[in-house]
């Protein structure tokens, strides 16, 4: 062979490695064709917390932006809120009110976020002239929560009627009608028989008179503290 010769070959060599269109689909479709069936049923491109993150409620949301300004602090007894301020230096509206539509929450740890938060907030010093004027959202919140057809999130409304009622006082007489209907329902179940009549006491305690006729025209078989 002659040395031309020999140079065309070694030319030739690598445009043969070169794949073409139809090579390139050729292999695309062979691929495509060992691919297992469990492929199907579990591709790798589905992000597993994407769902998660579609579905999130307000309350997840708010907190996950870093709008609640506490976090959980876990223990080994018991977890406790860590307040990036002090509580006392912050407004009620809108946190209150975001922590009691918190209430209605199923997933840690915004169940004890938002309960705790909840009950820490009504406990500082001039509480009552801070929720005041968000009652009727506080109310509507708690109301959410009442009606809630999941057990445990009937017991955080219940647990933060009380607290705001042991605050609040009178004032909450207004929205009473309106949050008691969820209780008479409740009243019925032995499971919460105990828990809903102890709150009706408390409700009455901090209400004064007029509660006691707002509660017996919703529920007449509830007997006063005071009989």
């Amino acid at each position: 062979m002659s040395a031309s010769s020999r140079g065309q070959s070694r030319s030739a060599a690598p445009r043969s490695k070169t794949a073409t269109p139809t090579s390139s689909a050729s292999a695309a479709s062979a691929s495509a064709s060992r691919a297992k069936p469990s492929d199907k049923l579990n591709p790798k491109t589905i992000d597993p917390f994407a769902e998660t993150q579609r579905s999130s409620s307000p309350f997840a949301a708010i907190y996950s932006k870093g709008g609640i300004p506490c976090r959980l602090v876990h223990g080994s007894v018991k977890h406790k809120l860590q307040w990036e301020r002090s509580p006392e230096m912050i407004p009620f509206d809108p946190l209150l009110i975001t922590l009691a539509e918190g209430l209605k929450e199923t997933r840690h740890p915004y169940t004890f976020v938002s309960q705790e938060g909840f009950k820490e907030l009504l406990m500082v010093p001039g509480a009552a002239e801070k929720a005041l004027p968000s009652l009727p959202k506080l109310a509507a919140a708690l109301k959410g929560a009442l009606v809630h057809a999941d057990g445990g999130v009937f017991e955080r409304g219940l647990n933060g009627l009380v607290q705001l009622s042991a605050v609040v006082g009178p004032a909450l007489n207004i929205h009473l009608k309106n949050l008691l209907t969820s209780l008479s329902k409740r009243l019925m179940d032995k499971k919460y028989k105990d828990g809903v009549t102890s709150a009706l006491q408390i409700l009455e305690q901090y209400g004064g008179k007029e509660s006691l006729g707002i509660i017996k025209s919703k529920i007449p078989t509830y007997c006063s503290i005071y009989s």
